[in-house]
């Protein structure tokens, strides 16, 4: 990946790209518990999203996996699509944006209670 790519995101889009494709070829339930994952894991992602890309990656390759062996999709992922991203995504350590969002403000809170008091 070349420091262009990284700026530009170009390398993201191409592989997002590359997602997409994979997923056409996933049955319709598949597709649809694809998009849900997609919805539930992108809280989880950084400014750019690209903590995520593996995270995604690892999720298609099991639809395509399940999907090539005839399981049905509530046999994969259960009734809990939620619960199922948000494991996968606390098991990669990915904290939502509200967390990071929450653990920056009280930092800078934190800060300015250290100089009003010192």
């Amino acid at each position: 990946m070349s420091f262009w790519e990284t700026i530009t995101g170009s390398d993201l889009t191409r592989e997002w790209k590359a997602f997409e494709v994979r997923a056409q070829a996933l049955p319709p339930d598949y597709r649809a518990a694809w998009e849900q994952i997609k919805v539930h894991l992108f809280p989880h992602g950084d400014f750019t999203g690209r903590n995520l890309m593996p995270i995604f990656d690892a999720a298609l390759a099991l639809l395509e996996e399940a999907s090539a062996d005839g399981q049905g999709i509530h046999e994969v992922l259960g009734d809990d699509i939620p619960g199922f991203c948000a494991a996968l995504a606390g098991g990669a350590g990915a904290p939502t944006y509200r967390d990071r969002w929450r653990e920056q403000l009280n930092n800078n809170v934190a800060r300015k209670l250290g100089r009003l008091g010192g």
